[in-house]
């Protein structure tokens, strides 16, 4: 008779857990490695129709034809919509530009004693897409093909994949940093960072500034001071968090510090968890002025004396949110300071292309338009 074992055991509850973990962790590997797969699948078959140049070969009612045929051979696959089709198309032609090397010809080069350098380099940008490319599910890759056909230029597209998946975001969140135009705004701060903290957290703060943030979310379209818009940012500190960036956690707003005989509240404060250091934030609705880069200089400082733990944490950042500045005054206040300080803008109306063709019609386009409707009906 097999001895019951005492759920009191401690050997045992711990490999349980073991177990369930591992087990969790395999499924999740299987899910990433069909999902990499199908993408391959997805690559390979748009490369075909683009290199076999199969729509003028074989008509303009090919996707059609094919779509039919592939449902016939494979009844029980349900990828093989027309739509689908164009989607996998323009995958390809949406990062082929990158480079590609097929399984045969890799196995090839490998035979190779003597590699020439730019046949390495396309290998080493193959492996790149690979490993990168289809990380991230079908549906991401579908909008990014949407808003390429839009005008986003197909660097745009390989910032936004690889965003993703250092972010781990979400397709909503994705739309919302695309909507936002991070592209143009990532890393842009005008900051002292690379001077005044050590080479990698230097470029690793660099890395999580923006200019300008997207307060959109705050749904402030009327007048407001500085204590009303920090009160909208904390009524929606999902977004904000969001917005800031990975790694961000929120510590308090109008955080006290006696300094001294004095007291100093700092409007936000958060840490981050990926540059394990203390984050001030200062928001002000007015433009830039020296005078700001010195009390965020102290607020800085103040945190470090305060706050920081030698060995735990790095060096405290500060960050400055401002409705407009002067980009050579804030420069010249940076190079006056000693402490790690970051210079950015707001803006509270979403982010619109300057121009978006169609949207808006010009006068010509609408006369133009209204003089071939009237020709029409008087035929």
């Amino acid at each position: 008779m097999v001895k019951p074992i005492s759920i009191l055991d401690k050997d045992y509850s711990q490999w349980l857990k073991d177990l369930s973990s591992r087990y969790r962790r395999s499924q999740i590997k299987a899910a990433v490695k069909v999902n990499q797969e199908m993408l391959q699948f997805y690559w390979e078959l748009g490369r075909d129709i683009v290199e076999m140049k199969a729509e003028s070969r074989w008509g303009s009612g090919f996707m059609k034809k094919l779509s039919h045929d592939l449902k016939l051979e494979n009844p029980d696959a349900t990828c093989f919509s027309e739509t689908n089709l164009l989607y996998m198309k323009n995958f390809y032609i949406l990062f082929a530009p990158y480079g590609e090397i097929t399984p045969q010809l890799e196995e090839q080069i490998e035979q190779v004693s003597s590699i020439t350098p730019q046949v390495e380099e396309k290998k080493k940008i193959t492996h790149k897409i690979n490993s990168l490319l289809f990380m991230i599910p079908w549906g991401h890759h579908k909008l990014l093909i949407d808003k390429f056909k839009k005008k986003m230029s197909q660097d745009e597209a390989w910032f936004y994949v690889t965003k993703t998946i250092e972010k781990d975001w979400s397709r909503d969140i994705l739309l919302n940093f695309i909507d936002s135009d991070l592209y143009h705004r990532d890393s842009k701060a005008i900051s002292n960072f690379k001077i005044t903290l050590p080479k990698e957290l230097g470029i690793l703060a660099q890395d999580l500034t923006k200019d300008p943030y997207n307060f959109a979310f705050t749904g402030i379209t009327g007048s407001y001071n500085e204590r009303l818009l920090k009160e909208a940012l904390l009524n929606n500190i999902t977004n904000f968090l969001i917005e800031l960036g990975s790694g961000f956690a929120y510590v308090g707003k109008e955080y006290r510090l006696q300094v001294g005989e004095t007291e100093k509240f700092i409007d936000l404060l958060f840490y981050n968890l990926n540059l394990s250091c203390y984050v001030v934030v200062e928001v002000k609705i007015g433009k830039f002025e020296f005078a700001d880069a010195g009390q965020l200089g102290g607020y800085v400082v103040s945190c470090n004396h305060i706050l920081r733990k030698e060995g735990r944490d790095n060096p405290t950042i500060g960050l400055l949110i401002c409705k407009s500045k002067d980009r050579i005054e804030a420069q010249y206040a940076l190079e006056s300071s000693t402490q790690p300080i970051g210079i950015s803008e707001y803006e509270l109306e979403r982010f619109y292309p300057t121009k978006v063709e169609g949207a808006i019609p010009t006068i010509e386009e609408i006369e133009t338009k209204l003089s071939k409707m009237i020709k029409e009906t008087t035929k």
